[in-house]
């Protein structure tokens, strides 16, 4: 497949246009202009790449990607030593962030929704045209610890926990990776609980003080799943050899 074709079908699926992001969407390093085997992992890490030069692929698609704002600019260190082996091999780089997080169906909130039985309702940023954040209902209402229980095993990862309601969880928001700062604003909605991939500190005191069950099951760990099903929806498409790696993170 040609990598023209294979951006342009990707740039309509995902419209990186409509969102403001934190960094470039699309294609990041130019590489080979014929793309056969494409690499997918949740982020651009040196061991992502090794893995991609070892399997001798033509592109890397990822969600984390290169060229964050605010970040040092100058191309040294790590980042050099990343860029010149995509370089070397001419590998492709392709990197979708926000846009993929929000994907209606592909997405990382979506894809989470999926598998732990929760339905979509509406976006939590109320009067935004597209929210990061979102809400919607347990389908089968239980409790926190239940709830947690489910997490850990479905993510395979013990998710850091604030439980400080006594009933079901019925309502539910959640934002993948590091949303946890949103946490408040399902407070105000009067939503049960809120579940993301991080926590800082005052995230806890928000839960206690406003009555929110939280819970936070790891960035990589809820991020997993929007590119691995982005790279089946391509090979499924267009008859693409895409390996999913996951190079796992505690985080």
């Amino acid at each position: 497949m040609k990598r023209s074709d294979l951006m342009s079908h990707l740039n309509n699926l995902l419209e990186p246009h409509t969102i403001k992001d934190f960094c470039p969407n699309g294609l990041q390093i130019e590489g080979k202009d014929n793309i056969t085997k494409i690499v997918t992992g949740v982020t651009a890490s040196q061991a992502l790449i090794d893995a991609a030069i070892n399997l001798k692929a033509d592109a890397i698609l990822v969600h984390h990607g290169f060229f964050w704002k605010g970040e040092n600019p100058q191309i040294i260190g790590m980042k050099k030593k990343r860029i010149s082996a995509l370089i070397k091999h001419d590998i492709n780089l392709i990197a979708y962030h926000l846009p993929l997080d929000v994907h209606p169906t592909l997405g990382n909130n979506a894809q989470l929704a999926n598998l732990l039985d929760i339905s979509y309702e509406a976006g939590l940023e109320l009067g935004s045209a597209i929210s990061v954040p979102v809400k919607g209902v347990l389908n089968t209402p239980m409790s926190g610890r239940k709830f947690a229980h489910k997490i850990a095993k479905i993510l395979n990862r013990e998710p850091v926990t604030s439980i400080v309601r006594k009933e079901k969880i019925e309502t539910i928001a959640w934002c993948t990776g590091g949303g946890q700062g949103y946490i408040d604003l399902a407070a105000e909605q009067g939503i049960d609980a809120y579940l993301t991939g991080e926590v800082s500190e005052q995230t806890i005191h928000s839960s206690r003080e406003q009555n929110i069950d939280f819970f936070a099951a790891g960035h990589h760990a809820t991020e997993r799943y929007g590119i691995k099903a982005l790279g089946e929806h391509l090979a499924s498409e267009y008859q693409l050899d895409v390996v999913f790696v996951d190079i796992d993170n505690p985080v």
